[in-house]
């Protein structure tokens, strides 16, 4: 223990007062490889485009259309903007912490700090199949989207291509992550926005002939399912959003977090505003929930949403051009999906928690077992190959989904622990760098949102006639998380963090406490646009 300037007791980790992406490299190079730290490279404009364009992939452009089947266009409004609410409180409650102690380990890192090495161990492993899943997912979009031009080559194919390419890409260090995922995800949101205005413009009847307005809301209807239909798209809404955390794990690699973070944690709810509450909005009042293109179980063709309505619309080429943002928004996606689950494992790693070979980093900085072992892993979507591509993409996002929902509200408790740590250590809420807005009751609020959503998810398996395989698809990871959580407590006999015992300090960048983030300067409104729209 030690005293701040203050006289306040600063608890400290048992590995000293940093973290572990701050310990130099220790013993020859081999031993180096398992304790080298990360480089710290990521600018601010790089967490400001990955807070919101990294995450915008296939399931997106490509699942939105599975979610408009299920529950109809005002069934998709109301679920992706109560989710949408959600994700803001939790972005508000990872922004506090991620600010004050940006490490590379993230909230699994927090959790092991501020509440029980045991919910370290299984939230780790559950973030980690989270992103694998999602990289699954990506690799059946992908291998169905292209073969909207050619099939040619088998759809195991296309999934062979793009491993290659995803595993060469995130090979390339954490600042050639930054800057192929700042162009592409630029690229996402100026096609996507074009989109808009096309739609916009087809609605009205300015192409294609015919004005749709909203017609399709009265036939065939708002809703595809009632409640039903609106309960089955929260798992879908909570895995599309999945990844808005992910500026939790690259701060511990930005060269300025508390200039950096907010700045993206600020610009969150906006972006998901207009570009993941507009898709539902456009493509549903473009297309009704009955059109049998549209990606749903059983279905014998796969299309995005976007590419019907232009074809609609008799917009051929731009169709094409949408199916090509779609591929860039895949090669971004499973860019983001490798970043996030490498580093996920090599906390794990380098702590204990997984095998150690996974905690090698090369020179550039590049824990390279880490991304061949989740990028092996995420071979599963090999499996799609011999079934219905609706059912397995359908399973895949369910299972990813429930994922989501224990991350985020465990990422809301940590947060609840942290700020009971303050307290009970004396500390003034005052001197954190970002305070999460509206706490605590939009922290306990999110907290209860995702625990009902955890179970509410599943709950049509019960309607009658029972469902087992929908049942064990939106429950199995409850019992898993359970499993493993109770097995690594009893194993290692953790205990659980007392607060005033709690590691508070560890982590934090006290060099870059006085950096300048440029708010005292007056900017134009063009700037302000700018910065909602790029960063």
């Amino acid at each position: 223990m030690s005293t701040d300037g203050a006289g306040h007791v600063k608890v400290e980790a048992s590995y000293g007062s940093r973290s572990l992406d701050d310990l130099p490299p220790t013993g020859g190079e081999a031993v180096a490889a398992y304790s080298a730290p990360l480089h710290r490279r990521l600018k601010s404009r790089h967490l400001q485009m990955i807070a919101i364009g990294g995450i915008i992939g296939p399931g997106l452009l490509v699942g939105s259309g599975n979610a408009l089947h299920l529950a109809g266009p005002a069934g998709i409004l109301i679920s992706f903007s109560l989710v949408g609410i959600i994700v803001f409180f939790v972005m508000q409650s990872l922004g506090e912490l991620a600010t004050l102690i940006p490490v590379t380990g993230s909230f699994t890192e927090y959790a092991e700090r501020f509440v029980d090495g045991s919910l370290s161990f299984a939230l780790g492993w559950a973030y980690w199949y989270l992103w694998v899943t999602v990289l699954a997912n990506e690799y059946n979009a992908v291998s169905l989207v292209v073969r909207y031009w050619t099939v040619v080559v088998p759809q195991w194919g296309w999934i062979l291509i793009f491993w290659f390419i995803f595993i060469s890409l995130s090979m390339l260090g954490v600042l050639a992550y930054g800057e192929v995922e700042f162009w592409l995800s630029l690229i996402k949101l100026i096609s996507i926005s074009i989109f808009f205005v096309v739609a916009i413009i087809i609605s009205a009847g300015g192409i294609g002939g015919q004005k749709i307005g909203f017609k399709y809301w009265h036939d065939p209807g708002a809703f595809a399912d009632s409640i039903n239909g609106v309960a089955k798209t929260f798992v879908i809404a909570g895995t599309l959003y999945a990844g808005t955390e992910m500026v939790g794990v690259t701060s511990g690699e930005a060269d300025n977090p508390r200039r950096a973070v907010p700045r993206a944690i600020r610009q969150v709810f906006v972006r998901i505003l207009v570009f993941y509450v507009g898709m539902m909005f456009f493509i549903g009042i473009l297309l009704p929930y009955t059109d049998k293109r549209l990606l749903a179980s059983g279905s014998k063709t796969a299309a995005s949403p976007l590419t019907i309505s232009l074809e609609e619309a008799g917009v051929a080429p731009a169709a094409s051009v949408i199916n090509a943002v779609i591929v860039i928004a895949v090669i971004s996606a499973g860019n983001s999906s490798l970043y996030v689950s490498s580093r996920t494992l090599l906390f794990m790693s380098r702590t204990g928690k997984a095998p150690k070979i996974l905690g090698r980093v090369n020179k550039a900085g590049v824990p390279w077992v880490a991304l061949l072992f989740s990028n092996l892993i995420a071979c599963i979507a090999f499996l799609s190959v011999s079934s219905s591509a609706g059912t397995v993409y359908d399973a895949l996002i369910t299972l990813s989904g429930v994922a989501t929902f224990i991350v985020w509200g465990t990422i809301e408790f940590v947060h609840i622990r942290f700020r009971n740590a303050l307290r009970a250590q004396g500390q003034s809420v005052d001197d954190l760098p970002f305070k999460a807005m509206w706490y605590p009751y939009g922290t306990y609020a999110a907290l209860a949102a995702n625990i009902f959503l955890i179970f509410f998810q599943g709950y049509t398996a019960f309607l009658n006639p029972f469902s087992a395989s929908s049942f064990v698809i939106s429950y199995v990871l409850l019992p898993v998380f359970v499993i493993l959580l109770i097995g690594y407590k009893i194993w290692r006999k953790t205990k659980w963090v007392k607060l005033e015992e709690m590691d508070i300090w560890s982590g934090r960048r006290d060099d870059i406490r006085d950096a300048d983030d440029g708010s005292g300067k007056k900017r134009s409104f063009l700037h302000k646009v700018k910065n909602v729209v790029i960063g």
